[in-house]
């Protein structure tokens, strides 16, 4: 590492009590997507503070922001999500459930590591940018939403990313690894069916039952699973039932459906033939049904390039030293995990040179997997992200950042609990680092730009980017 590029990464040591406490207070103030104002106002005030120019309310989404430093190209972005999954609420440092506030929400996707993560790496390339007087700018893009909102979805179709060349992003875990595994592109859909009340027992018979419909719809759906190609995924939750009392004939019933699949194409024919069974069920009961299309995202498109760039770095980045406390109390929350195949045993099983493998394997018990994982193969993968949407417009590349102890199941209290210890900031900051220095090689080498463009337009086939939201289609502010 050279000594230009190694001075820019001591500014994530530098400011690292800043970084944190943003970290700790995002963690304090968890918020639902589209819900950050907290978030998004200690953001834009933060990078105020640290030198960058803020653009707020962008694609006209009030917390959706950026902050940029620097002029001309290549413009390198790096994305920040901070928003909270509902209902899992959890006391910091606890060992067992135990919310903090019922029903409220908690970090249990460590995004308010994530988001602090990405704007310390921006931090970084910043100072390169200033301390070499070089041309280039830098974007630390504040994304709302990720969970269940497709935030980057929305401003992709704005047209927020069109101009950025390269983008970079981590994400919280157990592993230290560059991300090659493909997502989904997914349709949110809210089926609303209207019905007619009644006395169940009086007058039966005037009743139209939404409930009725909405149950045959999900009958139907569960037939149509047989029907579907084998890589495609349907998830749905009853919302609203229509009442509780079942003596009468319920007016209303909703559900919210979740449609994946890893071409757009196959996904607008899946949407069509629910569709068909939602309108079905309405005409079967007497009922009416209206459709609301909620949020979309693209598949992730991966960029070799990019990777074998953040592969280096993950190697080359000094690894985090995590000391005996930290094992510690990662070995007391493995004792709350459910056991079951980890992420970490998914990566040792696609190792095919056998030395490394047998090594890899003797570290499985470890509490906290803080080396470095070889290069996988790409694969493709069965969740969804909308980080999809960015990739279309420009390269990207993810890591996976250790950050929790081995084993740690996304969206779960543990990994809420463990959001302001002292592994999960190491974790943060060693990210950080790792992005900032792919950035940084990307600034000095201007044909790794070229290659992953490159690349981009093979994997698309030159198609331009088609954003999967329709236009009418707002996102679900407060």
């Amino acid at each position: 590492m050279n000594a230009q590029k190694a001075q820019a990464l001591t500014a994530v040591d530098r400011y690292q009590d800043l970084l944190c406490e943003v970290s700790d207070k995002l963690w304090d103030h968890p918020e639902i997507g589209f819900h950050e104002s907290y978030a998004a106002e200690l953001y834009c005030s933060t990078l105020n503070e640290l030198g960058f120019q803020v653009e707020k309310n962008l694609a006209g989404i009030p917390t959706a922001f950026s902050g940029s430093y620097g002029e001309g190209g290549p413009v390198i972005g790096f994305l920040g999500e901070f928003d909270a999954l509902p209902e899992l609420s959890q006391q910091d440092g606890a060992l067992s459930r135990c919310p903090v506030q019922e029903g409220a929400p908690g970090h249990g996707c460590g995004h308010n590591l994530l988001g602090v993560g990405s704007l310390a790496a921006a931090l970084a390339v910043k100072e390169y940018l200033q301390n070499n007087n070089l041309p280039g700018t830098v974007k630390f893009f504040g994304c709302p939403a990720e969970e269940g909102g497709s935030g980057k979805g929305f401003m992709a179709r704005s047209g927020v990313f069109q101009n950025v060349d390269i983008a970079f992003s981590w994400h919280p875990g157990e592993v230290n690894s560059v991300s090659t595994e493909g997502t989904m592109s997914n349709y949110q859909i809210c089926y609303h069916f209207h019905g007619i009340s009644s006395h169940a027992a009086m007058a039966p018979e005037l009743g139209r039952s939404a409930l009725d419909a909405l149950e045959l719809m999900n009958i139907g759906v569960q037939f149509l699973r047989e029907h579907v190609p084998t890589d495609t995924r349907i998830h749905y939750a009853i919302t609203n039932t229509g009442g509780s009392a079942p003596g009468t004939v319920q007016p209303y019933a909703e559900a919210v459906y979740l449609l994946r699949a890893v071409h757009p194409e196959q996904l607008i024919d899946l949407y069509e033939r629910v569709n068909q069974i939602a309108k079905g069920a309405a005409m079967m009961t007497g009922t009416t049904v209206e459709i609301e299309f909620i949020k979309a995202c693209s598949n992730v498109l991966i960029n070799s390039e990019l990777n074998c760039v953040m592969q280096k770095n993950l190697e080359e980045v000094p690894p985090t030293e995590f000391d005996e406390a930290d094992l510690q109390l990662a070995r007391e929350y493995q004792k709350t995990f459910s056991k079951g195949k980890t992420y970490y045993d998914t990566l040792v099983d696609e190792v095919t040179n056998s030395n490394l493998k047998t090594e890899l394997q003797a570290k499985a018990d470890e509490p906290i997997h803080a080396g470095v994982m070889p290069l996988a193969q790409e694969r493709q993968g069965f969740v969804s992200s909308d980080v999809g949407d960015v990739s279309w417009n420009c390269p990207v590349a993810q890591i996976n950042g250790a950050t929790m102890p081995a084993g740690v199941a996304m969206h779960s209290w543990q990994m809420v609990a463990v959001g302001k210890t002292p592994m999960a900031k190491k974790g943060m900051l060693h990210a950080a680092k790792v992005m900032a220095a792919s950035a940084i090689d990307a600034l000095e080498d201007p044909s790794v730009v070229q290659r992953a463009k490159e690349e981009l337009q093979r994997r698309t086939g030159g198609k331009p980017y088609r954003s999967p939201i329709p236009p009418e289609v707002q996102p679900k502010l407060p």
